[in-house]
């Protein structure tokens, strides 16, 4: 077959026959429904590609098998389409040229599936090596484009909408040997083509214009006035594909150009009424874009108040459920029929973080599939949070009306009213505020509502509310509405409808963040109906429960730890415990649960202990095992169990504190973690360097024969190029360091200043780092100089400015404490390194609230007062007037001025 290559011109390549033969029979095989050897054909077709020459046999396929099917010929293309991914780099010039040429006249094929194909491959060719190298290329799509011939303009303009989606910037770039940018060229073209009779050619061009919105090049910028004229016309196109690109190229323009759409807001914001109610549920839903991009673009509000009154009910008619929503369906499955696999949502652990920087959950709908129904109500959640309780008069009689509505087929819309009530939760809450207890009142008797959408959307609607709630607690009214809710939800969360289960649970869990020691009195009835539901619950939502449990845990801490709660609480889960596998991925969410309730109970869960750490211990060796070795561990790598296994470790080292410094002293931990502080995952690093520090807390003797390579690779972490992409492991890292400092002191001798010079350039060039890498660092800092004055202060003055600014944010705690003991320890050791940064040194000693340790408190009194003496001939004074009054006056306490 490779003798046909014949190394010549491309334009002397011919395919052999038997070479083609046999690659059609291949594919057509391949493509046969019955064909059950797919692996058989698939490696046969890799041992063609072996050929330097396959990749033309398959382009003469696509461009000439006029004999074969066009399933054939197009399987072909996209065959060759995918091995141009990894042979375009290296198929000799000869080959990648008679490639080419034929592509070109596929273009204008007769058959639109060839010339989609085509396309296709034509867009992945300027993907990978752009369009310089390639001029017949751009001569040929203008050439396409001019020609009248629809076949040849439907062919340019699939490959150009292909290129425009895959790499805009490539058309918008300067090319050697031309005298302008492509897109120069063909964004005129494309704005002609607006006014085609032919709705592919429309809908291709216009979509490829609003790729451009972005990039902005100045061709654009200055046909803006035409493509707003275009896409009025175009605006009541017939075909809903081109009305739905209309309105998402005014959602891209008011996200990011909303400047010349201003002259136009009114017509945009009628024509967006009207589309909103589009009889095409996609276009209404690309409509809906346009109100939530308003308000997050942060425009006047003004421009859009006079529409309030005719966008809101539109909006509460569109959050009603469609009669195709597949949530009606899945409404109607019985809570115990088991799951299947597919209905497991992939879940994803986040690895321990030690900091004062908090990941806000998001509270979406359950099941993430974005449609109408709840772009209507994230829009109605932004309206309500720009306009507040302006949008109530409005709304209010509405919901009220589709309340109040009765009968089986008013469901859907009392559901969406429902609904309502809890998007404008939170934007809306001081016009709810006063009567909030008649509106939980009402949402109350929905929990049993005989229809299983409106109970689960009551459960969501009332987690909306949940610190409200909370806080009427203290009156005797609020305290029985609080009683209602919590039981009300219990019930729920027993309900024999899946997704029921799963909107209680999240509502419940939701609850209990906000309530905390307000769940002690009422601990027994809610374990017991956690643990009965953790008895009835399929796979999926049992997920769920061990959520509900590991945030109870959370919320009321020791509280727990009493015998009569874990003889409700311990059996069912260690029952569950033993029956799962160390391979099976359902022990990811009872091993962060466990993680909760060590840290609950602390020493209260050491009867619980041994089986539990040794088991971690176990997985992450099978898992450090499989890795190299799948066979021999028998389990399939997956990291997750690792991450999941060193944070369950962290909560036994924080629930159990010196307690678990027995189980450390007779396992391999240690040098399992090392390995783990190396891996290349970085969110195994991320919790090992977490469990680190944790163990230097607890229990830093056994870290003693390791310590230098831990501190190395702990070092490794802050020194790295890609500092911003693996932040979180480096705060981990840096947090660990300290906590090493303080139990081991001088034995930090020779990594301190590796160390101190990764900590500087943090300090000093902290824009784009997280709050909480830098108060790590600075912490770490300070320690580091606590243990090591006389090695830290002679470099002291190179880093005074940025490390008070970072020292003078962080709040009061024992962490503060220990850096400022190692401010007091570099300024006795070394007075005049601080002298440039004085001023810097008194806002940050200014910033404590009150230093809670007499000792410390004498020592920042006694640097102060030497400061004083040193100064003399008004450099003291100098130096106080420097300073804000506020400043001044908190520095009073260290009874200086």
């Amino acid at each position: 077959m490779a003798s046909g290559a014949g190394g010549g011109e491309a334009s002397t390549w011919q395919p052999q026959e038997d070479g083609l033969r046999e690659i059609c029979g291949l594919l057509e095989q391949q493509m046969a429904p019955t064909s059950d050897d797919k692996s058989m054909i698939w490696q046969r077709l890799q041992h063609y590609s072996q050929f330097p020459d396959f990749n033309n046999y398959l382009a003469f396929i696509l461009a000439r098998a006029e004999g074969k099917s066009v399933e054939v010929r197009q399987a072909a293309g996209l065959l060759l389409k995918n091995n141009l991914r990894t042979a375009l780099k290296t198929m000799p010039p000869s080959n990648q040229q008679y490639i080419k040429s034929e592509l070109l006249p596929c273009m204008g094929a007769a058959d639109r599936q060839i010339r989609s194909t085509a396309g296709t491959i034509i867009s992945t060719f300027v993907q990978i090596g752009g369009v310089g190298g390639w001029p017949e290329l751009l001569h040929a799509l203008v050439k396409c484009l001019d020609s009248n011939d629809v076949s040849h303009m439907e062919g340019a303009m699939d490959a150009l909408s292909k290129i425009c989606e895959d790499a805009p910037q490539v058309l918008d770039s300067d090319i050697p040997g031309l005298s302008e940018r492509p897109i120069n060229a063909f964004l005129p073209r494309f704005l002609q083509l607006f006014q085609s009779p032919h709705t592919t050619l429309r809908k291709l061009s216009l979509g490829s214009v609003n790729q451009y919105i972005m990039l902005m090049p100045t061709v654009l910028y200055l046909s803006m006035d035409k493509y707003l004229q275009g896409l009025f016309v175009l605006a009541n196109d017939p075909s809903p594909e081109v009305r739905k690109l209309v309105c998402a190229a005014f959602v891209q323009l008011i996200e990011v150009r909303s400047a010349v759409l201003e002259p136009h807001l009114r017509n945009v914001i009628e024509y967006m009424l009207l589309v909103n109610k589009d009889t095409d549920e996609e276009v209404a839903l690309e409509a809906c874009e346009f109100w939530s991009a308003y308000c997050e673009a942060e425009l006047p509000p003004e421009n859009l108040r006079e529409f309030l009154p005719r966008l809101i009910p539109i909006l509460l008619s569109n959050m009603a459920y469609a009669d195709d929503d597949e949530s009606l369906l899945e409404a109607e499955e019985d809570g115990s029929l088991p799951d299947r696999d597919q209905d497991l949502k992939p879940r994803f652990h986040s690895s321990r973080f030690h900091g004062s920087e908090d990941v806000e959950d998001d509270d979406d709908d359950i099941v993430n599939v974005w449609n109408l129904r709840k772009c209507s109500a994230a829009a109605l959640d932004f309206l309500s949070n720009v306009f507040g309780d302006e949008i109530l008069p409005t709304l209010m009689p509405i919901v009220q009306a589709k309340l109040s509505s009765t009968g089986d087929e008013a469901w859907k819309d009392r559901e969406a009213a429902v609904l309502a009530l809890g998007a404008i939760g939170e934007g809306c809450i001081n016009g709810l505020y006063p009567h909030l207890s008649e509106i939980v009142a009402f949402l109350i008797p929905l929990l049993d509502d005989k229809f299983p959408l409106i109970r689960s959307i009551s459960c969501w609607t009332l987690s909306r509310f949940s610190k409200y709630i909370v806080q009427g607690i203290s009156h005797k009214e609020g305290h029985d509405q609080f009683d209602k809710i919590l039981m009300g939800l219990l019930r729920r969360i027993l309900d024999d409808n899946k997704r029921v289960q799963e909107a209680a649970c999240s509502a419940f869990a939701t609850l209990e963040e906000e309530a905390a020691e307000e769940l002690g009195p009422r601990l027994d009835i809610i374990l017991q109906h956690l643990m009965c539901a953790f008895g009835k619950y399929q796979r999926r939502n049992l997920r769920i429960v061990y959520d509900a449990i590991g945030t109870l845990a959370d919320a009321v801490g020791g509280e727990l730890n009493q015998p009569k709660y874990l003889e409700i609480l311990m059996p069912p889960l260690i029952a569950k415990w033993q029956q799962l596998s160390n391979s099976d991925k359902d022990l990811f969410p009872l091993l962060e649960c466990f993680t909760s309730i060590a840290q609950a109970l602390g020493t209260g869960f050491s009867q619980f202990a041994q089986p539990v750490f040794q088991r971690c211990i176990n997985i992450i060796q099978t898992q450090q095992l499989a890795k190299v070795d799948p066979v021999s561990a028998g389990a399939q790598y997956d990291k997750e169990f690792i991450v999941c296994s060193l944070d369950l470790l962290s909560g036994l080292a924080e629930g159990l504190g010196p307690g678990l410094e027995s189980l450390v002293s007779q396992s391999s931990l240690r040098d399992l973690l090392l390995q783990c502080c190396m891996d290349d995952a970085y969110d195994v690093r991320q919790s090992a360097f977490a469990l680190l520090g944790d163990l230097a807390r607890v229990c830093p003797v056994h870290l003693h024969s390791r310590l230098p390579e831990f501190l190395d690779v702990a070092a490794k972490q802050l020194n790295t190029a890609k500092l911003k992409d693996t932040v979180s492991v480096a705060n981990n890292a840096c947090w660990a360091i300290g906590e090493l400092a303080i139990k081991v002191h001088k034995e930090m001798s020779p990594v301190v200043l590796m160390v101190v010079s990764c900590l500087v350039p943090i300090l000093q060039r902290p824009e784009g780092l997280n709050k909480s890498l830098i108060e790590n660092s600075a912490i770490t800092l300070g320690r580091l100089a606590w243990v090591c004055p006389e090695l830290v202060s002679p470099h002291m003055e190179h880093f005074m400015q940025p490390w008070c600014i970072a020292l003078s944010m962080i709040r009061d705690d024992i962490e503060k404490e220990d850096a400022f003991r190692g401010l007091c320890a570099m300024v006795r050791t070394n007075p005049s390194g601080a002298l440039n940064s004085l001023v810097f040194m008194c806002k940050a000693i200014a910033s404590w609230h009150e230093i809670r340790s007499e000792d410390l408190h004498n020592e920042v009194c006694q640097i102060l007062h030497g400061y004083k003496q040193m100064l003399k001939n008004g450099a003291w004074e100098q130096c106080m007037s420097a300073l804000e009054p506020p400043v001044k006056d908190r520095l009073l306490k260290y009874q200086v001025q």
